[in-house]
């Protein structure tokens, strides 16, 4: 079935054909008439299935002829590179469109997105904490919305993001149409969906946990510690043109990104202790090829999406078959091919287990050739906790002594500027308090404390040598016999 047969404004038609969209896939095909019909959608699909394109185009379809300035449509995202992407996705396929939409999310200024509020742009993408901390101040309504979407539901309930969302329904209308899309459908969300879907059209085009069928799974067996050798020589045999790597922890994807960087390889890390400038820069030179390799946490690299991304390696085994499939689902993307390779050690054989399980699949096992599974590791990726701390302290003792280094020197400077602390601090009384003498010396006569009282309101006295010599003319004025000066 080709998009033209889909009930779309002909504004959208056009732009799917310059997108290069020839024919809906199967989440699209049974999603879009659902959401065009008015209905509230449960839809569960692998992750790279095009469920983005499943709700912005029914979205953008409806918006078309509504009167610009008002909030129409919400979507609520896990995580920043998500609602960018989001965001990204509604400008191409709105291209020739009115619509307008804005990304709300964490780690930028407040100001853009407050205007985007304020202005009422179409379709707001947000991210549950940051939307939150907007819905606090006035300006801020989403009194008139229509539609709300929860994409990748199931990271968003794993988040500890459910409290959040039940704030945000605070905020929005009970009568709406609502869309759930998610890679894996657990329990919980199927309870949610129950309390905020009203009869809606339930798609699932997988069995829950599967991976798409274009990816090649494999699992390469390697001791903890020689994870890092391994995968330096899997990158230097030049099969691999573009890799996205994921690790357990945001310490070992540093650790990681280092250790490529030191065999010559360009690596480039992303995780939720960056700031939003190093993740966005990260992501687009990774994104444009400059970056062979990109080394996340499952949080980060959500919203993630590469074209033709041909692997990503699974440097710790996830805990959970569903973050399995979420990391794989990253290539293979819109029924394209991909590699999903997967480090194994030892101790991670029960993870391993549980995948298979919740895949319905034994993963193959593959060994390097002419690589020595052997050998003694040049250096421990995972630095124990213990030496962590001692590090971290010893770098505090550290900033600590150039602060009061920088400290005494200012002081040094601040005493040759002012003639030394003591002439400088007198001055200063003078200045505030009026009755002591200019440049101390002599104690004050009857009419001192109007000379101070005078001299208060002034300039301060005795800063630098043009207060000097400002006191000293003043000194000798003649025709004022007796008055200090």
């Amino acid at each position: 079935m080709p998009f033209s047969s889909l009930p779309l404004h002909t504004s959208l038609l056009r732009a799917t054909r310059e997108l290069g969209f020839v024919r809906p896939t199967p989440i699209q095909a049974d999603a879009i008439p659902a959401a065009l019909s008015g209905r509230d959608v449960l839809a569960c699909a692998q992750t790279g299935s095009g469920k983005t394109a499943a709700f912005l185009l029914p979205i953008l379809h409806a918006l078309i002829g509504k009167p610009r300035g008002t909030t129409r449509a919400l979507v609520l995202a896990p995580t920043r590179e998500l609602a960018a992407q989001i965001l990204g996705d509604l400008q191409d396929l709105g291209v020739h469109t009115p619509v307008t939409g804005a990304a709300v999310f964490g780690g930028v200024s407040h100001g853009p997105q407050e205007h985007a509020f304020r202005s009422g742009v179409d379709v707001i993408i947000a991210t549950p904490g940051r939307l939150l901390d907007h819905l606090k101040e006035g300006y801020a309504k989403l009194d008139k919305l229509e539609f709300l979407v929860l994409d990748e539901a199931d990271r968003m309930l794993d988040m500890g993001f459910l409290p959040d969302i039940r704030k945000v329904l605070r905020h929005i209308p009970a009568r709406r149409q609502t869309m759930f899309f998610s890679a894996t459908m657990p329990g919980p969300i199927r309870g949610l969906a129950e309390e905020m879907l009203h009869q809606p059209a339930s798609i699932q085009k997988e069995r829950q946990s599967s991976t798409p069928v274009g990816i090649t799974q494999a699992v390469y067996p390697v001791p903890q510690d020689l994870k890092s050798a391994l995968l330096v020589a899997l990158l230097k045999r030049g099969d691999i043109r573009q890799a996205l790597v994921f690790t357990r922890t945001k310490h070992r994807a540093n650790r990681l990104a280092e250790a490529i960087l030191r065999a010559g390889i360009k690596a480039e890390r992303i995780h939720g202790n960056r700031t939003q400038s190093q993740r966005t820069l990260a992501l687009e030179a990774f994104k444009n090829g400059s970056c062979p390799v990109l080394v996340a946490t499952d949080i980060a690299a959500r919203g993630i999406d590469v074209d033709e991304l041909g692997h990503v390696i699974n440097f710790d085994v996830p805990l959970a078959p569903e973050d399995y499939v979420h990391r794989v689902g990253r290539t293979g993307r819109a029924e394209a091919t991909g590699d999903a390779l997967t480090f194994v050690s030892p101790e991670e054989r029960g993870e391993l287990a549980a995948i298979e399980r919740a895949i319905g699949k034994k993963l193959p096992t593959v060994m390097l050739p002419d690589f020595d599974y052997s050998a003694r590791p040049a250096a421990k990726l995972e630095v124990p906790i213990a030496q962590r701390i001692a590090e971290i302290r010893a770098r505090k003792r550290e900033e600590r002594a150039r602060a009061d280094a920088n400290r005494q020197r200012r002081e040094a400077h601040q005493q040759r500027q002012g003639g030394g602390p003591g002439r400088h601090g007198q001055g200063h009384g003078h200045a505030q308090g009026g009755g002591q003498h200019r440049t101390g010396g002599s104690a004050p006569t009857s009419s001192g404390s109007r000379h101070g009282q005078g001299q208060g309101q002034g300039q301060p006295s005795g800063h630098g040598p043009s207060g000097a010599a400002d006191a000293g003319r003043r000194r000798f004025r003649p025709g004022r016999p007796g008055r200090p000066r």
